[in-house]
C-alpha cells in the first residue's frame, strides 16, 4: 500500500487542554485519521499533554567529544529524531554520526572544497545535502552514504542551504548572488532567484514549502515564490549586512538579523516591518524564533550575550539576557571536535 503522512501542529496544547475535543477537531480536519487510528491520536496527544505539564528543570552536562575531522569543522546538524547528526569540515568532507554511541557512520567524500552548509532532509532524515566552497552542492544518502546528485550551476561558492519541508526541493545560496532551487528527484535545476546584489548567506522555507527567504549582503531579503521564481516582497530597512533569516512555524512571520546590530520581524503577506529588536552593540549574527513563535532569541559577538525578546506587533521587550563565559565561545575556525551536552 502507499503511505501517506501529515504533519499536525499542536501548538496551542496546554496542561488544561480538552482532549477529546482537540481530537474531534483535529479529526474534522485531517481525513487521514480513520475511527481505526483516532485512539492511538488520543494516546499521542495525552503523552504530549503530560509532557507540556512537567516542569522543565533540565540540568545539562558533557555527554561525549568527538575527534571528527582532521580540519575544522564548519558546521553540525541533527536528524529531527537526534539519532545521527552530521558534520562539514574544511577537510573537504561531511560525516555521519550515531548520537548514542559516537560511532563514525558514513564519510561523504567529493568535495573539492570545504564543505561548509550541510542540512537533513527533516522530517525525513533519509537524505543529506552538502554545500561547498567549490561552488557544488551534492546529494547523498544518509542510509548508505551513496551520492545521488552533484548539483552545478553557481559561478561562486555555496554558503548556506535548506531542503523544504516536503523533501522534494533542495535550496542554494551563494556568493555570486543568486539562490537556485534543486528537484531532488531527478537532479535537475528548478529555477535560478536572482535579484540580490550581494553575496546571499541565509535562506529558509516556510513551513508549507510555498515560499522561501533570502538574506543577502546587500542589506535586504526576498521573500520568493516557490513556484514561480518571482519576488513577493523585498524587505528593505536594515543598514547592515543581514546574517540570518527564519520564519515563525505559522508562516505569518519573518525575523532578520543584521551586522546593523538589530533584528527586525516583518509581516509575511504585506511585506512590512512590525518591529525592530534593539539591545545588542555589535553584529547580530544569529536569530530563532521558538517553536510557538511568541520568543526571539538573538544572538551577538559583542559581549558573547544572547538576549531573548518577547514577540509583539508594536513591542519587543528584551526578557532576558544570557551572557556566556569567554572560556565557553569558541571561534568555529579553532574547532575541531565535536561536543554533546545532555540533559538529566
Amino acid at each position: 500500500g502507499q503511505l501517506r503522512t501529515k504533519s499536525i501542529d499542536l501548538l496551542n496544547l496546554t496542561p488544561e487542554t480538552d482532549v477529546n475535543e482537540l481530537l474531534s477537531d483535529i479529526r474534522a480536519a485531517e481525513p487521514l485519521i480513520t475511527s481505526s487510528c483516532a485512539e492511538q491520536v488520543k494516546v499521542l496527544i495525552c503523552r504530549l499533554q503530560e509532557k507540556v505539564g512537567q516542569k522543565d528543570d533540565r540540568k545539562f552536562y558533557l555527554f561525549r567529544t568527538l575527534q571528527a575531522h582532521i580540519l575544522p569543522l564548519t558546521n553540525v546538524a541533527f536528524n529531527k529524531s537526534g539519532s545521527s547528526f552530521i558534520t562539514g569540515s574544511y577537510d573537504r568532507t561531511c560525516k555521519i554520526w550515531d548520537t548514542a554511541s559516537g560511532e563514525e557512520l558514513h564519510t561523504l567524500e567529493g568535495h573539492r572544497n570545504v564543505v561548509y552548509a550541510i542540512a537533513f532532509n527533516n522530517p525525513y532524515g533519509d537524505k543529506v545535502a552538502t554545500g561547498s566552497f567549490d561552488k557544488t552542492c551534492k546529494l547523498w544518502s544518509a542510509e548508505t552514504g551513496k551520492c545521488f546528485y552533484t548539483f552545478r550551476g553557481h559561478t561562486a561558492e555555496i554558503v548556506c542551504l535548506a531542503f523544504n519541508p516536503q523533501s522534494t526541493l533542495v535550496a542554494t545560496g551563494s556568493m555570486d548572488t543568486t539562490a537556485k532551487l534543486w528537484d531532488v528527484e531527478s537532479g535537475k535545476e528548478v529555477s535560478t532567484l536572482a535579484g540580490h546584489f550581494a553575496e546571499i548567506i541565509s535562506l529558509s522555507f516556510n513551513t508549507m514549502g510555498d515560499h522561501l527567504v533570502t538574506g543577502s549582503f546587500d542589506h535586504t531579503a526576498i521573500l520568493w515564490d516557490v513556484s514561480s521564481g518571482s519576488k513577493v516582497h523585498i524587505l528593505t530597512g536594515h543598514r547592515g549586512e543581514i546574517s540570518c533569516v527564519q520564519f515563525n512555524w505559522d508562516c505569518s512571520l519573518i525575523v532578520t538579523a543584521s551586522l546593523d546590530k538589530t533584528c527586525k520581524v516583518w509581516d509575511t503577506d504585506s511585506g512590512q516591518c512590525l518591529a525592530t529588536l534593539l539591545g545588542h552593540n555589535d553584529e547580530v549574527l544569529d536569530v530563532c524564533f521558538n517553536s510557538t513563535g511568541q520568543l526571539i532569541a538573538t544572538a551577538s559577538s559583542h559581549c558573547r550575550s544572547i538576549p531573548i525578546h518577547r514577540e509583539h506587533v508594536c513591542v519587543e521587550d528584551i526578557m532576558v539576557t544570557l551572557y556566556l563565559k569567554p572560556s565557553h565561545i569558541m571561534h568555529h575556525k579553532g574547532i575541531h571536535n565535536t561536543f554533546f551536552f545532555l540533559h538529566e
